[in-house]
C-alpha cells in the first residue's frame, strides 16, 4: 500500500518500489479495495527484495511489522528508515487494511519531508 500511495501522491517528487523477503505472489484484494475506496487505483506487482538490490535509492523504508523478525537489512545506497506496521493479511480483516492505509497516509509525509529525491 505504501508504494501505491507514494506513487499516487507524490509522483512529481517521488517514485516508490515496494518488495518482501516473502512475496504472495499477488497484490492482496483487499489492499486493492481500501486504496480504490481513496481514489488510487495500483497496478503493482508482488516482487522479492533481491530484484531491487542493485537500485540506488534515496530514502529506504521498511515497514514489516516488527514482531515479525523477518526486515530485510538494506546493504545499498540510501537513507534508511523503518516503521513497523502490522500485516493486515494476518487478519484478513478489511477494517485493519484500512487502518494500515490511514496510518500510512498519516506517515508518509513525514517520511518524505527531510529527504530531497
Amino acid at each position: 500500500m505504501a508504494e501505491a500511495i507514494v506513487n499516487a501522491r507524490y509522483a512529481g517528487e517521488w517514485q516508490a518500489f515496494s518488495a518482501g523477503t516473502r512475496p504472495a505472489g499477488y497484490v492482496h484484494p483487499k489492499a486493492l479495495a481500501v486504496l480504490e475506496e481513496i481514489g488510487i487505483r495500483h497496478a503493482g506487482r508482488s516482487k522479492h527484495a533481491d530484484e531491487l538490490q542493485d537500485q540506488a535509492f534515496d530514502l529506504v523504508v521498511t515497514v514489516c511489522d516488527a514482531a515479525a523478525g523477518d526486515c530485510p537489512v538494506w546493504l545499498g545506497s540510501g537513507r534508511k528508515l523503518h516503521h513497523s506496521f502490522f500485516d493486515p493479511a494476518q487478519t484478513d480483516d478489511l477494517a485493519d487494511f484500512r487502518r494500515v492505509r490511514d496510518e500510512m497516509l498519516a506517515a508518509i509525509p513525514t517520511w518524505l519531508q527531510n529527504v530531497q529525491p
